[in-house]
């Protein structure tokens, strides 16, 4: 593979101005097709295979005219203190509610508090229950302007009016300020890492090409694979800072060639080969952390993770190409003014770096005290993951909402008038078209009401309602507990656990579905799939690093470390987003269950990024150790060579997360945190402090591997040792252009 890149590298560096033409061709191009090509789909959620969704689909299909996916709104009222909802006064504003509700764009129905039952016992607080003709995400702004109008209105009376639902709010998109903020910051480090504005834009140019390519080819394939808006989030996410890092190691060990006395073209050709090699390599294992988020099987993760693969694919292949190219361009200006200076004056690299750098003194500090070092690290990111035993999971609703939101305001009167369980309520479906049944739907849907009722569990169940075919009905059930409560899970298994009896004595089937079923489904589905996807993830990327390393403790001790810090980034997440822990500073409104998915999430995305310095910092210790160090000055020589380098990556990396904590979205501000904090640990923690204690103490035993795996292995050469010992390596098996390269 070295030789391979290293001729791929030169051939970019010589026709540089081609390749350049063909990724800015490719990006103009990606760019008309995302114009011209139809809107994204809206953001639909599905998990095949559950009950929730399956009762879900039949409701669709039996209930058409309900319009299960359509957006909903719960318009909440209430009297001044001493009066009630039921006065003269009350009705009549209640009646103009409706009316004004009635005449806003897309209302399909709204239904009158007083002749749907929806006034609370003591009299005080009603809500009136509005149905569109499209999704949430299809509403227009009239639509939703209306609506607070709406509400606006019955408030100059003197009501209290709040308002709840999918159709209250659209869904935010991100703003460009975390893009923005990362960039930036990014260009300060490159800037203070290089000491040369034209080798600090070089990987910024690079990063903006392969993430304008990605994500204008998820835009231009939205229609055609039902890839939403949203999939984009985690590519430009992932792909910014991964397309920085791949071209900031490839300019790294470019400058390092070169102070070494070699050629331009054959510096480029070198640092595409090593630098490039550990580039594929580290790209792959984020290829497969985010490729295996199909093993979850909810089509939304699966979308997200395959988008933000590609961007990744597209990341390696920039940095392979585009950045010798670049380089091509720059020359010798990639050096800072000092470098180029001590060059001129025909000073050694050695003399030139006579003072010992930061890197190298660290490493030296813990090989002195490796078991110090190990002991305080280990020990430290197992206080800071502490709080992740208390992890509770669950899916964002109003009752996480900010407390001054109209959102939350409206949750917390229903809950308060209606009862906890009010938010939360349970759909039933008795179905007996499908279920093979000829009972009558009517005596099935009685003996479900029976049945439910004599749970003990319910605050009410609602009459059940029947489709015009007459063979399904659907009924509600008002838990006595709110959504995220364990009582209502509890429940919704006691419900489930009915369907068998149902069926042997009506011939019908029952189904449990609702907002709150769906989230029971959702966290039951991602933790099944946990184990799997660990095996998954960790197994073939302990495969790969195999393959590069050469060696079973290196990879072992590399996954050992990826588990410490996300167990740490998990307890940091916690202590923030749940028990609120720096919620003011960070902007965090109501801290509440961490979202579902977030574990998952986590380890797929942070796994591959913790590979990523894993491999660029491990090969350079590969790569002495290859040519003859000691253990002690294989670890020093990786520091002194990636230290710099691996530490601008992770802050980089670090500061394009941290820019998505800015974002309203609650989602995209939980993952900012907690992929940053998870690159702090991993990076600064575990790479920097845990992986040289344990290859010190561990010695040569370190590159340890089995003969028979030895040879069974391929040897991919990662470390570029054939560069070394090909005397041809200056015209390689692939055919160079022989044209004059002018040295600037």
């Amino acid at each position: 593979m070295a030789t391979f890149l290293y001729a791929l590298g030169r051939r970019a560096f010589r026709r540089r101005g081609l390749v350049a033409l063909i990724w800015v061709a490719v990006l103009v191009g990606v760019g008309v097709a995302s114009a011209a090509a139809p809107a994204p789909p809206a953001d639909s959620f599905a998990m095949p295979g559950t009950e929730s969704q399956k009762a879900f689909d039949l409701l669709d299909e039996r209930f058409p005219a309900a319009g299960a996916e359509n957006a909903q709104a719960r318009v909440v009222i209430r009297a001044p203190e001493g009066a009630k909802i039921s006065d003269p006064a009350g009705r009549s504003e209640v009646a103009e509610l409706v009316k004004d509700l009635g005449a806003g764009p897309q209302v399909v129905e709204v239904a009158d508090p007083f002749k749907a039952d929806a006034v609370s016992q003591d009299g005080r607080t009603a809500y009136a229950s509005v149905t569109y003709e499209a999704p949430a995400m299809e509403l227009t702004d009239d639509a939703r302007d209306a609506l607070a109008e709406a509400a606006d209105s019955a408030r100059t009376a003197g009501f209290t009016v709040e308002t709840g639902g999918d159709a209250v709010v659209a869904e935010g998109e991100l703003g460009g300020t975390a893009e923005l903020i990362g960039i930036g910051v990014a260009a300060v480090v490159l800037l203070l890492t290089f000491g040369s504005l034209v080798a600090a834009g070089m990987p910024l140019l690079s990063a903006i090409v392969g993430v304008g390519i990605g994500i204008s080819g998820i835009a231009a394939l939205g229609s055609a694979l039902d890839l939403s808006a949203t999939t984009s989030t985690l590519a430009m996410m992932i792909g910014l800072a991964v397309a920085i890092d791949y071209a900031l190691f490839i300019v790294s060990r470019y400058r390092a060639e070169i102070t070494e006395g070699r050629t331009p073209e054959e510096a480029a050709g070198r640092a595409v080969g090593t630098a490039g090699s550990a580039v594929v390599f580290a790209g792959l294992t984020v290829i497969v952390a985010l490729s295996g988020l199909a093993v979850v099987n909810i089509p939304v993760l699966t979308k997200m993770g395959l988008a933000a693969a590609a961007t990744v694919a597209i990341a390696v292949l920039i940095a392979l190409t585009m950045t010798p190219a670049l380089l091509g361009f720059a020359g010798r200006r990639a050096l800072s003014r000092k470098q180029r200076k001590s060059q001129g004056k025909g000073q050694s690299h050695a003399a030139a770096e006579a003072k010992p750098k930061l890197g190298t003194r660290w490493a030296r500090f813990v090989i002195r005290r490796p078991l110090m070092v190990l002991a305080t690290a280990v020990l430290g990111l197992g206080v800071i993951a502490v709080p992740a035993a208390s992890l509770e999971l669950g899916l964002p609703d109003e009752g996480s909402a900010a407390p001054d939101s109209t959102q939350r305001k409206a949750y917390d009167m229903l809950s308060e008038s209606f009862g906890a369980g009010f938010n939360g309520p349970l759909m039933l479906t008795v179905d007996q078209g499908d279920a093979g049944g000829s009972g009558d739907i009517k005596a099935s849907a009685a003996a479900v009401d029976k049945a439910v009722t004599g749970l003990g569990e319910a605050a009410a169940v609602t009459p059940a309602r029947f489709n015009d075919a007459g063979d399904t009905a659907i009924m509600t059930v008002m838990p006595k507990t709110g959504p995220s409560d364990r009582a209502t899970e509890d429940l919704v298994k006691s419900i489930r656990d009915l369907s068998d009896g149902i069926h042997a004595d009506t011939g019908a089937e029952l189904l449990v579905t609702g907002q709150t079923a769906m989230t029971i489904d959702f966290s039951t589905t991602l933790d099944a799939a946990l184990v799997p996807y660990l095996v998954l993830v960790v197994g073939l990327a302990f495969l790969l690093l195999m393959v590069v390393f050469r060696s079973v403790l290196v990879p072992l001790k590399a996954a050992l470390g990826f588990l410490l810090s996300v167990a740490a980034a998990l307890g940091a997440v916690v202590a923030v987003f749940q028990w609120g822990w720096l919620a003011d500073l960070l902007g965090v409104e109501q801290p509440g269950p961490i979202m579902s998915m977030m574990p998952i999430f986590m380890i797929g995305v942070v796994f591959g990024l913790a590979m990523d310095y894993e491999v660029f910092l491990v090969t350079r210790m590969r790569e002495a150790h290859v040519h003859g160090a000691t253990p002690q000055e294989a670890i020093t020589t990786g520091f002194t060579h990636g230290g710099r380098v691996v530490s601008a990556a992770a802050i980089i990396m670090i500061s394009v997360f941290s820019g998505f904590i800015l974002e309203s979205d609650s989602m995209i501000k939980m993952m900012g945190f907690g992929l940053a904090i998870a690159v702090l640990f991993d990076a600064f923690v575990v790479r920097m402090a845990i992986v040289p204690a344990v290859l010190a103490l561990l010695g040569n035993r370190a590159w340890w591997l089995p003969k028979w795996l030895d040879r069974a292995l391929p040897n991919v050469d990662v470390e570029g040792e054939r560069l070394n010992q090909r005397p041809d390596v200056a015209t390689p098996a692939v055919e160079l252009e022989k044209e004059s390269v002018p040295v600037s």
